[in-house]
């Protein structure tokens, strides 16, 4: 069965550690912890109840567990992986919007559309070096002409 609990907005990556490191240490019967990012302040866990609420007891952030299931069903879209369709050329001047180099802008320098991947040559450093991105974390900011 599948179970809300309720956190403090923005910590509940904290949550899901807190409680993924109780479960391994004493051994308790839960399967899945999924935080889907459009949904602040709800994390899901998969298991059984009993184990979930040993699980979020005395855990920092946490505000407390809705008891009543939830159908796989009703959080089936925040599971699948979203696809954005981004035309990108070489020469294109891009964001990075997540990973380590958040913030940097970059130069295309290929684009695998198969892998989803980019090639981009950060342009704000003294020495360009060539770093390979999801194209899920980038924006496009300027085409080139």
């Amino acid at each position: 069965m599948i179970y809300t609990v309720k956190t403090v907005v923005g910590r509940e990556n904290i949550v899901i550690e807190s409680i993924s490191s109780k479960v391994k240490n004493q051994s308790l019967s839960i399967q899945a912890l999924v935080h889907p990012e459009e949904i602040k302040g709800y994390i899901f866990v998969e298991g059984d109840i009993k184990d979930i609420e040993k699980s979020v007891q005395m855990v920092p952030h946490v505000r407390g567990l809705i008891k009543s299931p939830i159908e796989l069903n009703q959080i089936q879209r925040f599971l699948e992986p979203k696809t954005v369709e981004i035309e990108l050329n070489n020469g294109d001047l891009v964001e990075v919007i997540g990973g380590p180099f958040k913030g940097e802008k970059g130069k295309v320098v290929r684009y695998d559309k198969t892998k989803r991947e980019v090639t981009i040559e950060l342009v704000e450093i003294a020495v360009p070096i060539p770093v390979t991105v999801s194209v899920e974390l980038i924006k496009l900011i300027e085409k080139s002409v």
